[in-house]
């Protein structure tokens, strides 16, 4: 029986690991240091892949539905924040993207975007860990929590493929030994 709840929480990690990493990279170039733009732009390859497309695909496409039909309200409710904070998040990262492939790299718009999402997302996290999940994991009963979770196997394996998950665990590992 597989838990969407932990498993959740464990890409939560790594997407804030992930976050270390590009911070680390982005006060280098605060520093006057020079940026690895193809490391940076690959950090956001990562969360674009990793972050938005399946674990946010999880969530958007799995779980907050059957939250929804289980009673968690969406408009003006928890769901609807997550989803306005998804959002939000896919702009920053599409603003980093954009400043990492100016001619010249405009540093300044992407340090300020990587600030933006660090804080927007390690809040996210801390609400949907402390707040949305808890609610979650009382309103679905263990059969419909281990339904949620092979979905979310089905929906990893379509979007990313096999194996993908694993090969992203490694690289942060390399950048993390390289960056932190």
């Amino acid at each position: 029986m597989g838990n969407p709840f932990e498993d959740l929480k464990h890409e939560h990690e790594a997407i804030l690991f992930s976050l270390k990493i590009l911070s680390t990279m982005a006060n280098l170039a605060k520093e006057g240091r020079s940026l690895n733009v193809d490391d940076a732009l690959t950090i956001v390859d990562f969360l674009k892949e990793f972050a938005d497309r399946c674990h946010h695909g999880k969530e958007e496409g799995i779980l907050f539905p059957a939250l929804e039909r289980a009673g968690i309200p969406r408009e003006g409710g928890p769901i609807g924040v997550m989803l306005h904070e998804h959002e939000l998040g896919r702009g920053h990262i599409r603003e980093m993207e954009r400043s990492l492939r100016k001619e010249p790299i405009e540093l300044g718009a992407f340090t300020r975007s990587v600030d933006a999402y660090r804080g927007l997302l390690t809040q996210h996290i801390e609400k949907e860990n402390t707040v949305l999940f808890p609610m979650g994991e009382r309103a679905l009963d263990s059969r419909s929590q281990n339904a949620i979770f092979e979905l979310f196997e089905e929906h990893e394996e379509k979007v990313i493929g096999a194996g993908r998950h694993e090969a992203l665990h490694a690289m942060l590992d390399e950048f993390g030994e390289k960056y932190l």
